[in-house]
């Protein structure tokens, strides 16, 4: 996927969970957490991807 990727999913999940906090939504709040999740552990694949091409694995 990508670092990028990874961290605008992580920014869209934030807002999606302000903007369900603001309107009282507490799907949105959910959906926008479980993205930012998902955007973390996607980055955190991306950097174990790198740091094992580095050790020329």
């Amino acid at each position: 996927m990508g670092k990028a990727k990874a961290k605008a999913k992580q920014a869209k999940g934030q807002m999606k969970e302000t903007a369900g906090k603001a309107m009282g939504d507490k799907r949105m709040q959910a959906e926008g957490r479980g993205e930012q999740a998902m955007g973390k552990t996607q980055e955190s694949l991306e950097n174990e991807a790198e740091r094992v091409k580095k050790s020329g694995r």
